[in-house]
Protein backbone atom coordinates (compact mmCIF):
# COMPACT_ATOMS: atom_id res chain seq x y z
CA UNK A 1 0.00 0.00 0.00
CA UNK A 2 1.55 3.53 -0.87
CA UNK A 3 2.52 5.62 2.40
CA UNK A 4 0.31 8.34 3.60
CA UNK A 5 2.35 11.94 2.85
CA UNK A 6 2.30 13.93 5.71
CA UNK A 7 2.27 18.12 4.65
CA UNK A 8 2.60 20.55 7.34
CA UNK A 9 1.58 24.65 6.37
CA UNK A 10 5.15 25.36 5.50
CA UNK A 11 4.80 22.28 2.84
CA UNK A 12 1.28 22.78 1.58
CA UNK A 13 2.20 26.78 1.07
CA UNK A 14 5.81 26.05 -0.73
CA UNK A 15 3.70 23.74 -3.54
CA UNK A 16 0.98 26.14 -4.56
CA UNK A 17 0.23 29.67 -5.51
CA UNK A 18 -2.57 32.01 -6.47
CA UNK A 19 -2.60 31.48 -10.41
CA UNK A 20 -3.11 27.63 -9.62
CA UNK A 21 -5.37 28.11 -7.10
CA UNK A 22 -7.57 30.29 -9.25
CA UNK A 23 -7.80 27.89 -11.93
CA UNK A 24 -8.28 24.78 -9.44
CA UNK A 25 -11.48 26.71 -7.78
CA UNK A 26 -12.91 27.63 -11.08
CA UNK A 27 -12.85 24.19 -12.05
CA UNK A 28 -14.38 23.30 -9.08
CA UNK A 29 -17.19 25.77 -8.64
CA UNK A 30 -17.84 24.65 -12.35
CA UNK A 31 -17.81 20.81 -12.13
CA UNK A 32 -20.40 21.50 -8.73
CA UNK A 33 -22.85 23.58 -10.94
CA UNK A 34 -22.46 20.33 -13.47
CA UNK A 35 -23.73 17.79 -10.70
CA UNK A 36 -20.02 16.25 -11.00
CA UNK A 37 -19.69 16.54 -7.15
CA UNK A 38 -20.95 14.96 -3.78
CA UNK A 39 -21.20 17.39 -1.25
CA UNK A 40 -23.24 16.78 2.20
CA UNK A 41 -23.56 20.17 3.98
CA UNK A 42 -21.03 20.77 6.73
CA UNK A 43 -21.41 18.89 9.81
CA UNK A 44 -21.29 20.94 12.80
CA UNK A 45 -20.48 20.01 16.28
CA UNK A 46 -21.03 22.74 19.18
CA UNK A 47 -19.19 23.30 21.88
CA UNK A 48 -20.21 24.83 25.19
CA UNK A 49 -17.96 27.40 25.77
CA UNK A 50 -19.22 28.89 21.92
CA UNK A 51 -16.46 26.85 20.22
CA UNK A 52 -17.17 24.69 17.68
CA UNK A 53 -15.86 21.60 15.16
CA UNK A 54 -16.89 20.74 11.56
CA UNK A 55 -16.60 18.34 9.49
CA UNK A 56 -16.71 18.83 5.76
CA UNK A 57 -16.84 16.14 3.54
CA UNK A 58 -16.85 15.49 -0.39
CA UNK A 59 -15.98 14.01 -3.63
CA UNK A 60 -14.86 15.20 -6.97
CA UNK A 61 -16.03 13.36 -10.02
CA UNK A 62 -12.74 14.62 -12.09
CA UNK A 63 -9.80 14.41 -11.15
CA UNK A 64 -11.31 11.75 -9.03
CA UNK A 65 -10.79 12.67 -5.44
CA UNK A 66 -12.39 12.45 -2.16
CA UNK A 67 -12.08 13.66 1.08
CA UNK A 68 -12.82 15.48 4.55
CA UNK A 69 -12.03 18.59 6.33
CA UNK A 70 -12.15 18.60 9.83
CA UNK A 71 -11.66 21.93 11.58
CA UNK A 72 -12.12 23.82 14.59
CA UNK A 73 -12.97 27.54 14.98
CA UNK A 74 -12.17 28.59 18.99
CA UNK A 75 -12.95 32.41 19.23
CA UNK A 76 -10.42 32.57 22.25
CA UNK A 77 -7.30 31.15 20.92
CA UNK A 78 -5.31 34.39 20.14
CA UNK A 79 -5.28 34.99 23.71
CA UNK A 80 -3.61 31.67 24.09
CA UNK A 81 -1.32 32.13 21.24
CA UNK A 82 -3.00 29.96 18.99
CA UNK A 83 -5.08 30.53 15.54
CA UNK A 84 -8.59 30.87 15.63
CA UNK A 85 -9.05 28.37 12.77
CA UNK A 86 -7.58 25.28 12.42
CA UNK A 87 -7.60 22.12 10.29
CA UNK A 88 -6.89 19.38 8.69
CA UNK A 89 -7.94 17.81 5.60
CA UNK A 90 -7.33 14.20 4.71
CA UNK A 91 -7.33 12.79 1.03
CA UNK A 92 -8.10 8.95 0.34
CA UNK A 93 -8.24 7.25 -3.03
CA UNK A 94 -12.15 7.16 -4.21
CA UNK A 95 -11.44 3.74 -5.71
CA UNK A 96 -9.75 2.46 -2.77
CA UNK A 97 -10.52 3.95 0.30
CA UNK A 98 -6.48 4.13 1.23
CA UNK A 99 -5.50 7.33 2.64
CA UNK A 100 -3.57 9.50 0.60
CA UNK A 101 -2.33 12.45 2.67
CA UNK A 102 -2.78 14.22 5.69
CA UNK A 103 -1.85 18.22 5.41
CA UNK A 104 -2.13 21.44 6.98
CA UNK A 105 -6.01 22.58 6.65
CA UNK A 106 -5.38 25.63 8.05
CA UNK A 107 -3.22 27.09 4.74
CA UNK A 108 -6.22 25.49 2.64
CA UNK A 109 -8.69 26.93 4.08
CA UNK A 110 -7.08 30.33 3.26
CA UNK A 111 -5.69 30.26 -0.30
CA UNK A 112 -9.22 28.54 -1.14
CA UNK A 113 -11.34 31.08 0.26
CA UNK A 114 -9.49 33.87 -1.22
CA UNK A 115 -9.42 31.90 -4.42
CA UNK A 116 -13.31 31.58 -4.58
CA UNK A 117 -13.75 35.37 -3.31
CA UNK A 118 -11.32 35.93 -6.45
CA UNK A 119 -12.69 33.91 -8.93
CA UNK A 120 -16.55 36.06 -8.02
CA UNK A 121 -14.75 39.05 -8.29
CA UNK A 122 -13.18 38.43 -11.50
CA UNK A 123 -16.64 36.97 -12.73
CA UNK A 124 -18.95 39.26 -10.66
CA UNK A 125 -17.11 42.97 -10.35
CA UNK A 126 -16.64 45.71 -12.76
CA UNK A 127 -13.29 45.61 -14.78
CA UNK A 128 -12.22 48.81 -13.78
CA UNK A 129 -12.23 48.22 -10.44
CA UNK A 130 -9.49 49.89 -8.40
CA UNK A 131 -10.64 50.69 -4.88
CA UNK A 132 -10.61 48.04 -2.00
CA UNK A 133 -12.52 48.11 1.26
CA UNK A 134 -11.54 45.22 3.63
CA UNK A 135 -13.33 45.24 6.34
CA UNK A 136 -11.96 43.00 8.79
CA UNK A 137 -8.05 42.01 9.07
CA UNK A 138 -7.50 38.82 10.46
CA UNK A 139 -5.84 35.57 9.49
CA UNK A 140 -7.93 35.41 5.93
CA UNK A 141 -7.49 39.13 4.86
CA UNK A 142 -3.73 38.57 3.34
CA UNK A 143 -4.83 35.99 1.51
CA UNK A 144 -8.21 38.26 0.23
CA UNK A 145 -6.50 41.37 -0.60
CA UNK A 146 -3.25 39.55 -2.33
CA UNK A 147 -5.64 37.69 -4.69
CA UNK A 148 -7.74 40.70 -5.61
CA UNK A 149 -3.78 42.63 -5.86
CA UNK A 150 -3.39 39.66 -8.17
CA UNK A 151 -6.14 40.32 -10.42
CA UNK A 152 -7.12 44.36 -10.55
CA UNK A 153 -5.13 47.10 -11.08
CA UNK A 154 -5.76 48.70 -7.51
CA UNK A 155 -5.33 52.28 -6.86
CA UNK A 156 -6.36 52.22 -2.95
CA UNK A 157 -6.61 49.41 -0.47
CA UNK A 158 -9.08 51.01 3.18
CA UNK A 159 -8.16 47.97 6.12
CA UNK A 160 -10.35 48.83 8.85
CA UNK A 161 -10.21 46.42 12.16
CA UNK A 162 -12.25 46.20 15.14
CA UNK A 163 -9.33 46.48 17.51
CA UNK A 164 -6.89 48.88 18.09
CA UNK A 165 -4.08 49.19 15.99
CA UNK A 166 -4.82 46.38 14.31
CA UNK A 167 -5.48 47.54 10.83
CA UNK A 168 -1.95 49.56 11.10
CA UNK A 169 -0.32 46.33 11.55
CA UNK A 170 -1.80 44.60 8.92
CA UNK A 171 -0.64 47.72 6.92
CA UNK A 172 2.47 47.21 7.99
CA UNK A 173 2.75 43.38 7.44
CA UNK A 174 1.30 43.61 4.09
CA UNK A 175 3.01 46.12 2.43
CA UNK A 176 5.66 44.85 0.77
CA UNK A 177 3.24 41.54 -0.35
CA UNK A 178 1.16 43.82 -2.37
CA UNK A 179 1.46 46.20 -5.32
CA UNK A 180 -1.01 48.64 -3.97
CA UNK A 181 0.02 50.70 -0.87
CA UNK A 182 -2.88 49.81 1.75
CA UNK A 183 -4.09 52.54 4.40
CA UNK A 184 -5.71 52.58 7.33
CA UNK A 185 -9.35 53.40 7.58
CA UNK A 186 -11.02 54.99 11.13
CA UNK A 187 -14.23 53.42 10.64
CA UNK A 188 -15.76 50.82 8.27
CA UNK A 189 -18.11 53.52 6.55
CA UNK A 190 -14.89 55.37 5.45
CA UNK A 191 -13.78 51.89 4.42
CA UNK A 192 -16.21 51.19 2.31
CA UNK A 193 -17.86 54.35 0.87
CA UNK A 194 -17.18 54.56 -2.95
CA UNK A 195 -15.49 51.38 -3.20
CA UNK A 196 -15.51 49.15 -5.76
CA UNK A 197 -15.05 45.78 -4.16
CA UNK A 198 -15.44 45.58 -0.44
CA UNK A 199 -14.60 42.19 1.47
CA UNK A 200 -16.00 41.60 4.82
CA UNK A 201 -13.97 39.24 6.93
CA UNK A 202 -15.67 39.27 10.32
CA UNK A 203 -17.38 36.80 13.31
CA UNK A 204 -20.15 39.60 13.40
CA UNK A 205 -23.60 38.85 14.87
CA UNK A 206 -24.89 42.13 13.03
CA UNK A 207 -25.14 43.90 10.43
CA UNK A 208 -21.80 46.22 9.89
CA UNK A 209 -21.84 47.77 6.58
CA UNK A 210 -25.01 49.83 5.88
CA UNK A 211 -27.16 50.27 2.93
CA UNK A 212 -25.96 53.88 2.41
CA UNK A 213 -22.87 53.61 2.45
CA UNK A 214 -22.87 51.24 -0.57
CA UNK A 215 -22.63 53.09 -4.13
CA UNK A 216 -23.88 51.83 -7.72
CA UNK A 217 -21.63 48.97 -9.38
CA UNK A 218 -19.89 47.98 -5.75
CA UNK A 219 -19.27 44.14 -5.91
CA UNK A 220 -19.19 43.09 -2.29
CA UNK A 221 -17.61 39.66 -0.72
CA UNK A 222 -19.04 38.26 2.19
CA UNK A 223 -17.06 36.56 3.48
CA UNK A 224 -17.20 36.35 7.74
CA UNK A 225 -20.87 34.64 7.66
CA UNK A 226 -19.99 31.01 7.81
CA UNK A 227 -22.31 29.78 10.35
CA UNK A 228 -25.79 29.99 11.72
CA UNK A 229 -26.55 33.50 13.57
CA UNK A 230 -23.58 35.52 11.86
CA UNK A 231 -24.59 38.47 9.47
CA UNK A 232 -22.40 41.32 8.42
CA UNK A 233 -24.19 43.06 6.03
CA UNK A 234 -27.56 45.32 6.00
CA UNK A 235 -30.11 43.20 4.46
CA UNK A 236 -31.36 46.16 2.24
CA UNK A 237 -27.77 45.63 0.43
CA UNK A 238 -29.19 41.98 -0.39
CA UNK A 239 -32.40 42.86 -1.23
CA UNK A 240 -30.98 45.47 -3.75
CA UNK A 241 -28.16 43.18 -5.01
CA UNK A 242 -28.24 40.58 -7.59
CA UNK A 243 -26.53 37.64 -5.12
CA UNK A 244 -24.73 34.87 -6.06
CA UNK A 245 -23.87 32.21 -3.41
CA UNK A 246 -21.32 29.48 -3.18
CA UNK A 247 -23.47 26.60 -2.10
CA UNK A 248 -27.61 27.27 -2.02
CA UNK A 249 -28.21 24.76 1.02
CA UNK A 250 -25.09 26.09 3.11
CA UNK A 251 -25.54 29.88 2.37
CA UNK A 252 -29.16 30.08 3.53
CA UNK A 253 -28.70 28.06 6.29
CA UNK A 254 -25.08 29.57 7.18
CA UNK A 255 -24.07 32.26 5.25
CA UNK A 256 -24.68 35.78 5.01
CA UNK A 257 -28.68 35.22 3.97
CA UNK A 258 -29.29 33.09 6.56
CA UNK A 259 -30.50 35.57 9.54
CA UNK A 260 -32.60 37.77 6.91
CA UNK A 261 -34.07 34.25 5.52
CA UNK A 262 -35.11 33.21 8.96
CA UNK A 263 -36.95 36.91 9.66
CA UNK A 264 -38.40 36.39 6.71
CA UNK A 265 -36.94 39.63 4.95
CA UNK A 266 -35.36 37.42 1.99
CA UNK A 267 -36.67 34.28 0.41
CA UNK A 268 -34.72 31.64 -1.33
CA UNK A 269 -35.88 32.80 -4.56
CA UNK A 270 -34.03 36.20 -4.16
CA UNK A 271 -31.11 34.44 -4.89
CA UNK A 272 -30.10 34.73 -8.33
CA UNK A 273 -28.28 30.89 -8.46
CA UNK A 274 -24.18 29.53 -7.67
CA UNK A 275 -21.04 30.77 -8.99
CA UNK A 276 -20.63 27.89 -10.90
CA UNK A 277 -24.43 28.54 -12.73
CA UNK A 278 -22.97 31.58 -13.45
CA UNK A 279 -19.65 30.83 -14.75
CA UNK A 280 -20.93 28.15 -16.81
CA UNK A 281 -23.42 31.34 -18.40
CA UNK A 282 -26.83 29.29 -17.07
CA UNK A 283 -27.60 32.52 -15.07
CA UNK A 284 -26.48 36.03 -15.50
CA UNK A 285 -24.35 37.64 -12.86
CA UNK A 286 -23.59 41.42 -13.53
CA UNK A 287 -25.44 42.83 -16.69
CA UNK A 288 -25.25 46.69 -16.00
CA UNK A 289 -21.56 48.50 -14.30
CA UNK A 290 -24.54 50.18 -11.88
CA UNK A 291 -25.61 46.84 -10.70
CA UNK A 292 -24.25 45.92 -7.14
CA UNK A 293 -23.30 42.32 -7.16
CA UNK A 294 -23.21 40.27 -3.68
CA UNK A 295 -20.79 36.92 -2.94
CA UNK A 296 -22.26 35.05 -0.29
CA UNK A 297 -19.31 32.96 0.86
CA UNK A 298 -19.38 29.99 3.21
CA UNK A 299 -16.75 28.04 2.27
CA UNK A 300 -17.44 24.42 0.47
CA UNK A 301 -15.86 21.33 1.23
CA UNK A 302 -15.27 20.42 -2.76
CA UNK A 303 -12.98 23.44 -2.97
CA UNK A 304 -10.94 21.68 -0.07
CA UNK A 305 -10.67 18.45 -1.55
CA UNK A 306 -9.98 19.93 -5.01
CA UNK A 307 -7.52 22.17 -3.90
CA UNK A 308 -6.00 19.40 -1.72
CA UNK A 309 -5.54 17.24 -4.88
CA UNK A 310 -3.42 19.31 -6.71
CA UNK A 311 -1.38 20.44 -3.73
CA UNK A 312 -0.83 16.47 -3.03
CA UNK A 313 -0.28 16.24 -6.71
CA UNK A 314 2.87 18.59 -6.60
CA UNK A 315 4.13 17.56 -3.47
CA UNK A 316 4.36 13.80 -5.12
CA UNK A 317 6.54 15.27 -8.21
CA UNK A 318 8.61 17.32 -5.84
CA UNK A 319 9.17 15.19 -3.31
CA UNK A 320 7.80 17.74 -0.61
CA UNK A 321 6.41 16.08 2.59
CA UNK A 322 7.32 13.26 4.59
CA UNK A 323 5.66 9.99 3.81
CA UNK A 324 4.23 7.10 6.72
CA UNK A 325 2.84 3.94 6.27
CA UNK A 326 -0.05 3.59 8.87
CA UNK A 327 -1.16 0.24 7.33
CA UNK A 328 -0.24 -2.50 5.91
CA UNK A 329 -1.35 -4.40 2.99
CA UNK A 330 -3.68 -7.33 3.66
CA UNK A 331 -1.81 -10.55 3.10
Amino acid sequence: MQPTRILTQTDVERVIDLPVALRVIEAAFKAQAQGQVIMPPKVYLPLPDGSDFRAMPAFLKTPASSGVKWVSVHPRNPSRGLPTVMGLVLLNDPSTGAPLAVMDGLSITRIRTAAAAGVAAKTLARRTSRVVGLVGCGAQALWQVRVLDHLFRLSALRVWGARDGEAAAFCRRARPQLRVTPSVATTIETCVRAADIVVTLTPSRRPLVQRAWISPGTHLNAIGADAPGKQELDPQILRDAIVIVDDMEQATHGGELNIPISQGLLTPKDVRGTLGEVLLRRVAGRTRPEQITVFDSTGIAVHDVALGHEVYRRAIARKVGRRVAFFRASP
